[in-house]
């Protein structure tokens, strides 16, 4: 379950930081009871980071296959670089 904060915690920075390296999980800080930010740690935001790069190489594959991309079988494709790059 998120962690939702008020604004105002965000004056003890020790916890806050001690949270979300913990939990590795993002914090939602409100303001006036509404979204305001959210405060991740490093490790977390860069595994986010590294997600969204994944999928979004996955959506331009689907997208390229649906233009009518061709399709290859793995083990041809794999074989096929081994010996391109390894001899």
């Amino acid at each position: 379950m998120p962690q939702i904060r008020p604004i105002t915690d965000l004056r003890n920075t020790s916890e806050i930081s001690d949270l979300c390296h913990a939990r590795r999980e993002p914090v939602f800080i409100t303001k006036n009871g509404y979204g305001d930010l959210v405060v991740m740690s490093i490790e977390t935001y860069e595994e986010l980071l590294e997600t969204l790069s994944v999928d979004q190489a996955i959506t331009e594959a689907e997208a390229e296959f649906s233009a009518g991309g061709e399709l290859h079988d793995a083990r041809t494709a794999l074989s096929s670089l081994r010996r391109k790059h390894f001899g």
